[in-house]
């Protein structure tokens, strides 16, 4: 937990209790249902909470925008983001139900009312829009901006930022990004947040 304040200092006090209830609740679940990767929840802060926030650490969405999670699994980035943006709207979406039963349970458990979750696959999603669609690394560039550009409100979110896909990667993605005829911001997670585990972590803008 500390690893998070480390990096974000204004979070009021039931934010931060959210926070802290993030690894007890994770942790109780993955001896149910195999959400995260056993060898990664004690590192679950930096691995999966923190890397949602880089978004957050570059981005603000404003108060009442609506944001779509494409493959949203155990909840990330969408849970970390629903609860550093209260008043924002966050719709998490993935084909494997039993994923989000633990993400059902989280909003439970933490009173996040600005999350709805829904069992599909994202292309099958109909008369719905979003002014963003964030995910982290379950599909190649081209496939996310196919499913995602569809969904997504052509407009401007503020005067910083147009609406538009934000999804976190990793590796060499010259060739993914070729593919996808699309022309990206890419933001080194590194340059943000200088932890090892971050090198080579990206985090790609695509606007409308």
């Amino acid at each position: 937990m500390e690893l998070i304040t480390g990096y974000f200092s204004d979070f009021s006090d039931r934010q931060l209790k959210q926070f802290e209830q993030l690894l007890p609740i994770y942790s109780d679940w993955n001896q149910k249902i195999n959400v995260i990767s056993r060898k990664d929840i004690a590192s679950m802060y930096e691995h999966h909470v923190l890397h949602s926030l880089a978004i957050a650490a570059c981005y603000s969405f404003e108060p009442g925008s609506l944001v779509v999670d494409i493959g949203t699994g155990g909840g990330f980035p969408g849970v970390p983001l629903s609860i550093f943006f209260p008043e924002v709207q966050f719709h998490l979406v993935d084909s494997i139900g039993k994923k989000l039963k633990v993400v059902e349970a989280v909003k439970e458990e933490l009173g996040l009312d600005n999350l709805s979750v829904e069992h599909s696959r994202i292309e099958d999603l109909r008369g719905k829009s979003f002014d963003f669609a964030v995910s982290r690394a379950v599909a190649p560039l081209n496939d996310l901006w196919r499913w995602s550009r569809p969904l997504l409100r052509n407009k401007r979110n503020s005067e910083q930022l147009k609406n538009g896909l934000i999804c976190l990667k990793g590796g060499d993605l010259h060739q993914e990004i070729s593919e996808s005829g699309v022309r990206p911001h890419l933001t080194s997670i590194h340059d943000l947040f200088p932890r090892d585990f971050f090198l080579e972590k990206y985090m790609v803008y695509v606007p409308v």
